[in-house]
């Protein structure tokens, strides 16, 4: 049997074969964003002692905060001032919020109130890390910790408090108030030298092109929360452009700027003026009924000579102290409640609710009332006004992009300076003068600021953070 021919093989079968069969793809590499990585590492180790040394920034900038509210007293009998000397003094230490722990320590060798004056405004310019600190914590956490992280930073604040205002009650009886100032300055001094621990912001150096310090920055982050970055390969777009100040009065985000300017001002405008309020309150016992009958007829008979000047000298009595105290715990009272609201309501709702009861609770301030009654209103009042200052601060984080965040933190900051640049005044000054039209000024900012904050056009629950805009 004849063997049958095989065709030949041509280049044109060769051909119609390999169109039969689909030649192989090849796979792209895999990539991840800086987000994607922030959120495979999650929460761990890194991020506890990030809270731990960002934190501290608050507990130094809160102690000096407090450290005028009670050593106010002590320099307006010791120099004789006037209200508005004393007013100045808060003012020009928040005029210029780097190495302001030296001149802190400087202060207590103050020899005068214009050298006082001006060594408080040196000091003015080392206690703006907290808002910093805020941004990179912001930065590094992931989505779903940030609503519930960012509120407790309000323990550190409250600690600094309560050490400044309990070191007080010892120090200031017994070695005075210059020692007060000298032991103050400590905890500044060793924050200094922590700051080196403190990575650069990834998402700031993968904006600017430099991805290897980025991945660094997450490879470090990765390692010391014992877990892994995300396969491929970091990548991000290189912006041609940084943030620029016109960027925040784009029309994308003019309406949302402004309102949260307004925010911010009033916001810090309440606290630093429910902080000095407090002092101004016990020192001079403005509020009817605040202090047990058998103390105000010894006060008064007492100071019938004194109450001629124009200068008092009432210094603290324990008591105070101890008022103080209550009331600046109130500061982390509302924190489970503040937390609840940011997550289940969102940062509008939430902060627009705080502010109405903060504008509330200051016209309560005007009641007859004895003196538990002064320290609830004051403990309620330093509990909104911390939650209202909680809210703001995650909401600004999150409403803006990468490149623009620490332009739109910066900016705001600046706006919170005046607010609380002007506070002193009201506090200090005019509630002195007209103690209803102080707490009327106080509640109306708020209320704006209730109003501005519903209307906010965007709401940031649940959103991740941004690179471009």
């Amino acid at each position: 049997m004849a063997d049958k021919q095989t065709e030949p093989v041509t280049v044109i079968s060769l051909r119609k074969l390999s169109l039969g069969v689909p030649e192989p793809q090849q796979k792209e590499p895999r990539t991840f964003t800086v987000e994607d990585a922030v959120e495979t590492i999650g929460f761990g180790r890194f991020h506890i002692a990030l809270f731990l040394i960002m934190g501290s920034t608050g507990v130094v900038e809160a102690m000096e905060i407090m450290l005028i509210a009670v050593v106010s007293p002590v320099i307006r009998c010791e120099w004789q001032l006037e209200n508005w000397q004393v007013a100045f003094v808060t003012t020009i230490l928040l005029i210029s919020f780097l190495w302001g722990a030296y001149f802190s320590l400087l202060t207590s060798f103050s020899p005068s109130y214009i050298w006082f004056v001006f060594l408080r405004t040196m000091v003015g310019c080392g206690v703006s890390g907290h808002a910093q600190g805020l941004i990179i914590k912001t930065e590094f956490l992931p989505t779903k910790y940030r609503g519930y992280m960012l509120p407790l930073s309000q323990v550190f604040w409250l600690a600094g408090s309560l050490l400044i205002i309990g070191l007080a009650s010892v120090v200031i009886p017994t070695i005075g108030w210059r020692w007060l100032i000298r032991i103050a300055s400590i905890p500044g001094i060793i924050l200094i030298m922590a700051f080196k621990f403190i990575p650069e912001s990834a998402r700031f150096n993968v904006s600017t092109g430099n991805t290897q310090a980025a991945l660094a920055t997450l490879q470090r982050i990765a390692r010391m929360n014992r877990s892994v970055l995300p396969e491929g390969r970091l990548v991000e777009p290189i912006l041609e452009k940084r943030g620029r100040f016109a960027d925040l009065l784009d029309a994308k985000y003019l309406r949302t700027t402004l309102q949260i300017w307004v925010i911010w001002l009033g916001i810090s405008f309440a606290y630093y003026g429910v902080i000095l309020a407090s002092a101004e309150l016990l020192e001079r016992d403005l509020v009817c009924g605040s202090k047990p009958e058998s103390q105000v007829a010894a006060v008064t008979a007492g100071d019938s000579e004194e109450s001629q000047s124009p200068c008092h000298c009432h210094l603290f009595a324990p008591s105070d102290y101890r008022t103080m105290i209550i009331s600046t715990v109130g500061e982390i009272a509302l924190n489970p409640l503040n937390i609840l609201g940011i997550n289940f309501l969102g940062r509008r709702l939430s902060l627009a609710i705080t502010m109405g009861c903060t504008a509330l609770f200051f016209l309560l301030l005007n009641i007859c009332t004895s003196s538990a009654g002064l320290i609830g209103f004051l403990f309620m009042l330093r509990a909104l006004v911390a939650a209202n200052f909680n809210t703001i601060y995650i909401y600004t984080a999150e409403v803006y992009p990468t490149t623009m965040r620490a332009l739109g933190m910066g900016t705001s900051g600046s706006l919170c300076r005046i607010g609380a640049m002007v506070a002193p005044f009201i506090s200090q000054v005019l509630m002195s003068a007209s103690f209803l039209g102080a707490l009327c000024l106080f509640s109306s900012v708020c209320v704006v600021c209730a109003i501005s904050a519903f209307t906010l056009p965007i709401e940031t629950k649940g959103r991740a953070l941004q690179q471009i805009k």
